[in-house]
């Protein structure tokens, strides 16, 4: 079985996702495709040989009847209205964070899928598919370290452009870690703290680097959370769980042991997209497969919920100075 996919938006994430449709992963094959700009659009295609169709509207394409599923890769601020014309339509859609740009329009969807009966939604949080993660979730669960006390991690990035602002930290970088460390622990959040330590001189004036996110979950863990975007020396992603027996770290990413120059050394990698490159076959692998079996999983439209209400809490809290509270609405026995 052949799953046809749209892919709205063919920017660099959507260009690499079908990229990876078409040459590494099975069972799915792009059919059309979408941008603002058409003749990236049409680019794309003709760069990976695709037999596809190129549509005007994002909204045509979801209705073609020749297009099973769909992937929503386009500006954020477009997202909530492609995803819930699909849900409408009753297509799968894989959409890449964030779900909407408001937790509102993240309810929005919320609602529509349960009215809908049916998952149809995957949310693109790729940490939960890296080989790390899932064996940090393993000792965690197995109860191997005891009941997590603290977690202490960090989120580095060697530089940022200058559109970069202090609240991307946020919403743009530490989204993913709002995410995965909620799904590590089987937690919610409480509160969320942000404090600023001394602020580099890699910066620009705009933008206060780096930043510390204190967050409380409401089992009692406590969590501290470095986003550094200027730390120039690589792109280093960081998580240690603390238990009450152990502690266990996420595994660094494997690379080539050197000596020389009477140095013994290891590379650090230098961008994201090699960091979790095979996260992302994964992850896209996993939603083709839940629609060739008519049931998605991995992380939900509640999930992209939680994480947009946790970093609406966290932005007030850098513009407060104060601990702010997360507040969710009750989670609906769907997604349980």
């Amino acid at each position: 079985m052949t799953i046809n996919i749209g892919v709205i938006g063919t920017g660099a994430i959507g260009e690499d996702h079908a990229r990876r449709i078409t040459q590494t992963l099975s069972g799915g094959k792009i059919v059309a495709v979408n941008d603002v700009n058409q003749e990236q659009a049409r680019a794309v295609v003709d760069r990976l040989g695709l037999d596809a169709k190129v549509y005007e509207s994002g909204l045509d394409l979801i209705k073609a009847s020749d297009v099973d599923a769909i992937l929503v890769c386009s500006w954020g601020p477009t997202h909530e209205e492609f995803v819930l014309a699909a849900v409408a339509a009753g297509k799968y859609v894989f959409c890449e964070k964030p779900l909407a740009v408001t937790a509102e329009g993240c309810l929005n969807i919320v609602k529509a899928e349960v009215a809908a009966g049916k998952r149809l939604v995957q949310v693109g949080f790729m940490r939960r598919y890296d080989k790390g993660y899932q064996m940090l979730k393993q000792a965690i669960d197995s109860n191997e370290i005891g009941e997590p006390l603290m977690m202490h991690c960090a989120h580095r990035n060697p530089t940022v452009p200058d559109r970069y602002v202090t609240s991307m930290a946020i919403v743009d970088t530490a989204i993913h870690e709002l995410d995965a460390l909620r799904w590590l622990l089987d937690d919610d959040y409480k509160s969320m703290q942000v404090v600023y330590p001394r602020r580099t001189k890699n910066r620009f004036e705009h933008l206060a680097d780096p930043q510390i996110l204190l967050i409380e979950t409401l089992k009692g863990v406590r969590i501290d959370l470095e986003i550094f975007v200027n730390c120039q020396y690589g792109y280093d992603i960081q998580c240690s769980v603390v238990g009450e027996e152990g502690i266990a770290n996420l595994p660094e990413p494997q690379s080539l042991l050197m000596r020389k120059g009477a140095k013994l050394y290891n590379e650090v990698l230098m961008d994201w997209k090699d960091r979790f490159i095979e996260s992302y076959d994964i992850e896209l692998q996993d939603f083709i497969r839940g629609c060739e079996n008519d049931a998605v999983g991995g992380p939900s439209s509640w999930d992209g919920y939680a994480a947009a209400v946790a970093a609406d809490a966290a932005v007030a809290a850098q513009e407060s100075g104060q601990v702010e509270a997360v507040v969710m609405v009750e989670r609906p026995a769907f997604y349980n």
